[in-house]
């Protein structure tokens, strides 16, 4: 399905501009239209960043954005992340979305691992996964309806954005592998 509920014709990936509420900056924003008519955003694919951060009995805690209602797929719960810029790697792209869309530092980040979550006609979506020595404060964006710290047992419990919610139980998996951050010094 398109963007706005309409299948567009079948094509090879083509940059779609659609307009936006605010003034965009990089070369990646942009549509991306696969070749069965889906739109996905990010010109150069996309990125999003799965924060992690220790609760107070010592399990973790993910960051999840509440997608503003005039966004795609508004009112479902995601990772903060966007489009990829053609001179970012994918770290940089989550890290520079997670800071425009939550006001988080990157000094305060450590990257973990990536994983691909998506891949269609060329087309990829890649989860940073990154911790952070506590549950950092949030300054959200208009992107963003809220942002809240979320148990990992809890997220599921929420409407999550499609794409989060089918890659969810393995990026759980892969972040279980992976011993929690406490503090920078781990």
């Amino acid at each position: 399905m398109g963007i706005h509920g309409r299948r567009l014709a079948p094509t090879t990936p083509i940059s779609w501009s659609v307009p936006y509420p605010e003034r965009v900056r990089g070369d990646g924003d942009g549509w991306v239209v696969s070749a069965n008519g889906a739109a996905y955003w990010g010109r150069h694919g996309a990125a999003g960043l799965l924060l992690r951060a220790p609760r107070p009995d010592g399990s973790a805690a993910v960051l999840l954005q509440h997608r503003a209602a005039w966004s795609h797929q508004g009112g479902t719960w995601g990772l903060p992340g966007g489009a990829r810029d053609s001179h970012e790697t994918v770290e940089q792209a989550a890290v520079r979305e997670a800071h425009e869309e939550a006001g988080l530092p990157a000094d305060q980040l450590v990257v973990r691992t990536t994983i691909v979550t998506a891949e269609v006609s060329g087309w990829t979506y890649t989860t940073v996964i990154a911790d952070a020595g506590e549950q950092l404060d949030t300054v959200p964006n208009r992107e963003s309806a809220e942002l809240r710290w979320v148990a990992e047992d809890e997220v599921a419990d929420l409407p999550l954005h499609p794409g989060f919610a089918a890659s969810w139980e393995r990026l759980r998996s892969v972040a279980a592998s992976i011993p929690l951050m406490v503090n920078r010094e781990s």
